[in-house]
């Protein structure tokens, strides 16, 4: 498999020639276009790596999956689903409703902006501070890994510059879909997506979403199976961005992108895969991650249609 990850990453490495590193974040137009890992944890135990595992990254985006799992395992799927949507939106990540129409819970699902801040007010605890530690640590336990923590610059960066999250959140606010102070709840979801890993956290995480809520480590059950299926359905319709269908056709496994170059991809039963490459295409996807997706499909057989 070793081999395999390192054919894989010679061939797609030209990919990120395509792309563009996110700037929106100023912290994040930092990052290397040329920088490239790949990991999978399979069932069998087997860890195989190529390329920048090491290199640290925040996790932007793909925070989502495991907000959802921490509002899931707080509330339960009846009032996750009364309170945000789960159909696809057909709409970039960051998109703001424009209509005339009221703003409801069906117009929105936990893979986009809109719904993920509003399910950090889902999240148990007497303080916004205490809901992201209690995040952070759930973070940790699926990716086997206490030493995860804060980019303190990401997460001042995009405090600082993100506006549009601001109206998102007072959107949700003038709708009644959130009744929090909108700056304490943004201080939340800012700090959820600075939160840094590295390609072996992503295939930890992944591999968790894969076994049903058992991690590598021990193998002790960390939330529900229900819950799984739940989290990796709207992963397979909606975790892609607005590039969710063409992505399901061409690798067909729940996956999870991130601006920060990170996607994290699920083959239920089989794998775990987490992958960096910080080069992004006009969706916000990675460029070379999704080309080395396809190619691992291809020669695994990982879809799962």
């Amino acid at each position: 498999m070793d081999e395999l990850l390192e054919e894989i990453l010679k061939e797609c490495t030209v990919f990120s020639k395509e792309g563009k590193v996110a700037s929106y974040i100023p912290e994040l137009a930092k990052a290397n276009p040329a920088d490239f890992g790949i990991a999978i944890l399979s069932s069998d135990g087997r860890f195989s790596r190529a390329g920048d595992c090491g290199k640290v990254f925040t996790i932007q985006s793909i925070v989502k999956p495991i907000l959802l799992l921490q509002a899931l395992m707080d509330n339960g799927v009846e009032y996750v689903r009364a309170h945000v949507g789960v159909e696809a939106t057909g709409k970039p990540f960051d998109a703001i409703n424009y209509t005339e129409q009221t703003l409801l819970s069906d117009h929105i699902n936990p893979m986009v902006n809109m719904g993920a801040i509003a399910m950090c007010t889902m999240i148990g605890g007497a303080s916004y501070e205490e809901r992201f530690d209690r995040l952070l640590e759930l973070t940790r336990r699926l990716a086997g890994n206490d030493k995860i923590g804060l980019d303190e610059k990401v997460y001042q960066s995009e405090k600082r510059t993100g506006n549009k999250n601001r109206a998102l959140a007072y959107l949700l606010k003038t709708y009644g879909m959130i009744e929090d102070d909108v700056e304490q709840v943004l201080d939340c979801y800012f700090r959820a997506c600075s939160i840094q890993v590295d390609c072996v956290d992503l295939a930890h995480i992944g591999f968790a979403l894969a076994s049903h809520g058992r991690p590598a480590q021990d193998g002790e059950r960390i939330f529900p199976s229900e819950y799984a299926s739940y989290v990796n359905a709207i992963l397979m319709t909606c975790g892609m961005y607005d590039g969710s269908g063409d992505f399901a056709v061409k690798v067909g496994v729940p996956a999870k992108s991130g601006v920060g170059g990170g996607i994290m991809a699920v083959v239920p039963t089989r794998m775990g895969i987490g992958i960096f490459s910080p080069a992004l295409d006009e969706k916000g996807n990675s460029v070379a991650g999704i080309r080395a997706l396809e190619a691992l499909s291809r020669k695994l057989y990982l879809s799962i249609f």
